[in-house]
């Protein structure tokens, strides 16, 4: 049975690198779709309402349905702009959709992004304007992550969960 992670939330609120650890732990035949990899370093688009990324990003969606077991999407991804995205992943997995929303405070996202390479690219007044409180999807059903959380438990639940589903 074929699942998607799907893996949102604000800049600096830990996806990429959770996403990185869950491809790891499924191994072999997990796909890893990076929203920032297809926009900004595969295409070389800005986001928007509109964006280019979003036919690439339902393209990889539907490659992964076909070829993949476990499919990992990850990114900022906001809810009214991607919302398209959303409903082609319901249309291919179904009830097969296992979604988190990273819910992290904005002063602890900050501190989390001092931490990164790209810290150095742009810093607390670009956080702000790229900031959305609770964007959760009105298409997923995400389940909230919350800054109390360690790396290694989340890891643990989403690859718990969907190894259950599997079964």
């Amino acid at each position: 049975m074929k699942s998607l992670i799907v893996l949102r939330g604000n800049l600096g609120s830990g996806k990429t690198t959770i996403a990185k650890e869950l491809q790891h732990k499924f191994g072999g035949n997990t796909m890893y779709i990076s929203q920032d990899m297809i926009r900004r370093e595969i295409l070389w688009v800005k986001d928007g309402e509109n964006t280019l990324a979003i036919p690439l990003l339902k393209e990889l969606l539907i490659y992964g349905n076909k070829n993949s077991d476990v499919v990992i999407l990850e990114g900022i991804m906001y809810a009214d702009w991607y919302k398209s995205l959303f409903e082609l992943a319901r249309e291919l997995y179904r009830e097969n959709i296992y979604a988190y929303y990273f819910d992290i405070p904005f002063e602890e996202t900050v501190k989390r992004h001092q931490t990164r390479a790209e810290s150095e690219e742009f810093g607390e007044e670009a956080l702000r304007r790229w900031w959305r409180e609770k964007d959760y999807s009105d298409v997923l059903a995400e389940n909230a992550i919350t800054a109390e959380r360690d790396q290694a438990g989340i890891v643990q639940e989403i690859y718990n969960t969907v190894m259950k589903g599997l079964e």
